[in-house]
């Protein structure tokens, strides 16, 4: 039963490693579509200003949102 349990937990934590780059992938397009829109809304069109900031803030978010995840992994492993 114990061996069971195992390999139950160690499949749901693979499918959490699987989704990661998808949530990744979702929040930096999100607000990098955001950037440009608001560029293309309140920038002149020599300035992508809004895009290079929000794509960025979209990165540290995201690894942000991995490193919680490993650490949550982690301690529930314990």
């Amino acid at each position: 039963m114990d061996n069971k349990k195992l390999n139950k937990n160690n499949f749901n934590k693979w499918l959490v490693f699987m989704g990661i780059p998808f949530q990744m992938g979702i929040v930096i397009f999100a607000f990098t579509y955001f950037g440009m829109w608001l560029d293309e809304k309140y920038s002149d069109e020599s300035s992508s200003l809004y895009t290079i900031i929000l794509s960025l803030l979209s990165v540290f978010i995201a690894l942000y949102n991995v490193i919680r995840q490993v650490k949550n992994i982690n301690k529930n492993n314990e």
